[in-house]
Order: structure tokens, then C-alpha cells, then sequence
């Protein structure tokens, strides 16, 4: 059962990222997703032309579109329009998901609340994702995950070490929303199973800020329980080993860096001298136990860095490729597309685009019975309008008409 949600219908009327992701992983999965999309603008990311300084508009197939969306149908569709209510009524009544980020004054005036949707279908889960919740004072804002997560959720604060100029950003476009959406997802499947086990629905809401506050429940969670907030991390490099040198970051002597993340020192700290060329420090009266190592762990960074900033990464690449000690290089984006644990493990999968030509993308994290995604690209601006319409009885009459009328694209 490598596609569980297969039968699962769910009806999307969102756009941007961070809830339309949630529906990529569930088409994934298996689930027919029917995407709505306003019927003159269509997603407002698709209207996105420029990410984090990137072009995104270089082909008709756009990753910015791609990522959160393959999978799906679309449909244009003027809510705004009583003429296309209609259309709305006929897929919310087939649907077994409503999934939705329009703001609550939005959903008020296109008539899409958990309480207009329910009058149409008593037993449909009703799932929100929002910038800071379903309640309390901030339930009508607007959020992206620069703001809600990254910003107000704590990351940012994390990895800016004291003293900078500027807060450090996120390391990757969407990134709280692709993190938000595998969230969401979740919560839909716990939503499906108790309605199977129980015939209870469910009304889901999740927030940008409640997922980033999650990321980071760590420090949150010491923070709480010491009353105060902990300080910012300290810029010197040796400060984030928490007295391990076995534990952080090295430079390479062609600017490439090392992470490793051997949280018991001394357990590991024959094999890794042996790996680097220095047997030598194996009986180093300052590094003979545990506590020497910890006590003097700033010494130790200092003379690894030393070792590892006179080779480049291909070195210590073959040098440590067979140690039992956990380390990993800090890997760009096209690393991380072509690693092989990822690609081996079908996390990186085909797709063919609009011309035929065979593209690739990130799949959801999740693996089911050691089988591949199985993936379409993401759909042309409402591409499947007619289709849809087709299914749900509307002769062709009746489509032209809801043309005409400016209901549907």
C-alpha cells in the first residue's frame, strides 16, 4: 500500500505555499487533489517572478509552482461569482477534505467558513492553515513563514549569534511553509483515520507559529522552565561544542565545512585520530578521559581546525567515509538533490513537464513499502477546468455558460 490515501478526495482553495504543500504530500499519497484557483489571477505564486534573488520563470516548468503543487487538478473558479457557487457546492459535496488558507474575513465573504461548508457536507474535515492560529488576538492577520515561523517561532533567534549586523534568514525559499505543509498533512490522516474508526469529523487548524514553535521546543521548553530566555549563541566557533570538539564545525582548506556530531567524545576519539593522520593525540595526557576532553575541548578545536583546514573536502571525504563516528559535509543545494542515500531511497523522483521533458523533484520525507513516488507535474493555470466540470454533470451547455458568466476559466 505504497499510496494510502488513494479514494481520499480533497478540495484545495489556497495558494502560495505553505497549505498547497500540505496537499503535494497527500497527492503523494495517493489523494485526488482538486485545486481552485481564481479565474482571472489564478495562484498568486504563480505571479512570482523573483525568490531570495532567484529567477523563477526560466521554464514552463517552475519549482516555485512545481514543489507544492504536482500532483493536483486545477480549476478556475470565481468564487466571488454566484454563478459559481454551483461548481463549489458539487466539489465540497465529492470532497472528503476542504483544505484552506484564506484568511477568516476572506472565507467570510466567499462564503467558505467551516460553517458554510459544513451546511453542504455534515462530514467533511475542514482544515485551515493560518499565520497564528484559529484563536486569540492575531486570528485575522496574515503571516508567511518569514514572519510567523522563521521570525516571531524562535528560529531566527537561533542560529543569529550575538552581536551580528543582521538577523540570519531562512536557507531556503518556503522553507517553514514545506515544514508547515508535512504538518498539515499529518493532521489529515489522523483526521481520515478517526473518521473511519469513530464518524466523527474534524476541524483542523494549523499555524506557522505553533509549527515553529515546535521546530524549536528546546530552547522553548529550558526557557519555560528557567523562567527566563537562554542567551544567544556566542560567535566564537568553539562555544557550539558544548565542550566537545567532536561535536561542530570545521573548515576545509578549500572553504568547504565539516559537521560533526560525536556526542560521546571519548568513545570515539581513537577512531577520528587514527582517521585524521594523528595517532599521537590518542595518548595525549590532556584528552586521556571523558572530562580531560571536555575540560579542554577548546585546545582540541584549535588543533583540529588546524588538521582539517590543511586538507580539502575530497581528503577528508575519503578519510572519514568508513569511521563509526557521526559527521556529515555541509552540502549545497545541488549536493543535496544528488545525494545518493536520498536518490537511493526514491526521495528524489521524475516528473515530466508540460514539453515532455523529464524533470526531477524533491519527494515528501515519507516512504511507504520501499516503493517509488509515483508524480505529475503540478497543473497549468486551470488546466482540468473542464474536466472537473465534466465529472460533476455539467454538460457542455452549462460549462459555456458558466463561462460566459465569468464563473469559470
Amino acid at each position: 500500500m505504497h499510496r494510502p490515501m488513494e479514494g481520499v478526495r480533497i478540495l484545495e482553495v489556497a495558494q502560495f505555499t505553505f497549505v498547497p504543500a500540505a496537499g503535494a504530500v497527500m497527492a503523494d499519497w495517493g489523494a485526488d487533489i482538486v485545486k481552485v484557483e481564481h479565474a482571472e489571477k489564478g495562484d498568486a505564486q504563480r505571479g512570482l517572478v523573483r525568490v531570495l534573488g532567484y529567477d523563477t520563470t526560466k521554464s514552463s516548468f517552475a519549482p516555485i509552482m512545481e514543489g507544492p503543487n504536482r500532483g493536483k487538478r486545477s480549476v478556475g473558479l470565481a468564487l466571488e461569482r454566484p454563478e459559481a457557487r454551483p461548481v463549489l457546492e458539487e466539489l465540497v459535496k465529492r470532497s472528503d477534505v476542504f483544505l484552506t488558507n484564506f484568511l477568516p474575513a476572506a472565507r467570510r465573504k466567499l462564503g467558505i467558513t467551516l460553517e458554510d461548508i459544513r451546511k453542504i457536507n455534515p462530514d467533511i474535515i475542514y482544515v485551515s492553515g493560518s499565520g497564528f492560529g484559529s484563536e486569540g488576538p492575531d486570528t485575522e492577520k496574515g503571516g508567511y513563514d518569514a514572519t510567523a515561523f522563521w521570525a516571531r517561532g524562535g528560529s531566527a533567534f537561533g542560529v543569529t549569534p550575538a552581536g551580528s549586523e543582521r538577523v540570519a534568514f531562512m536557507p531556503a525559499g518556503a522553507y517553514g511553509d514545506n515544514i508547515g505543509g508535512m504538518t498539515i498533512a499529518g493532521g489529515i490522516a489522523a483526521a481520515l483515520y478517526g473518521r473511519e474508526k469513530t464518524g466523527e469529523t474534524s476541524e483542523i487548524d494549523v499555524s506557522l507559529l505553533a509549527v515553529g514553535a515546535w521546530a524549536t521546543q528546546f530552547t522553548v521548553n529550558m526557557a519555560l522552565a528557567r523562567g527566563e530566555a537562554l542567551p544567544a549563541q556566542s560567535a566564537d566557533r568553539r562555544s557550539a561544542s558544548a565542550a566537545n570538539p567532536l561535536s561542530g564545525q570545521y573548515r576545509t582548506s578549500d572553504g568547504r565545512w565539516l559537521q560533526l556530531s560525536m556526542l560521546q567524545a571519548g568513545h570515539y576519539w581513537p577512531e577520528f585520530c587514527r582517521a585524521i593522520g594523528h595517532d599521537e593525540l590518542i595518548d595525549d595526557e590532556r584528552f586521556a578521559t571523558d572530562a580531560l576532553i571536555n575540560t579542554n575541548h577548546h585546545a582540541a578545536m584549535d588543533i583540529f581546525a588546524e588538521i582539517i583546514g590543511a586538507q580539502p573536502l575530497d581528503h577528508w571525504r575519503a578519510a572519514l567515509k568508513d569511521i563509526r563516528g557521526q559527521w556529515a559535509i555541509v552540502q549545497d543545494s545541488w549536493e543535496l538533490g544528488t545525494d545518493e542515500a536520498l536518490v537511493a531511497n526514491g526521495r528524489v523522483a521524475d516528473v515530466v513537464d508540460a514539453e515532455g521533458n523529464p524533470q526531477k523533484l524533491i519527494a515528501n520525507p515519507v516512504k511507504f513499502d520501499n516503493q517509488p513516488v509515483e508524480m505529475t507535474r503540478a497543473p497549468g493555470f486551470a488546466e482540468h477546468t473542464d474536466e472537473v466540470l465534466a465529472e460533476l454533470g455539467f454538460d457542455e451547455e452549462a460549462s459555456l455558460g458558466l463561462k460566459i458568466a465569468g464563473a469559470v476559466t
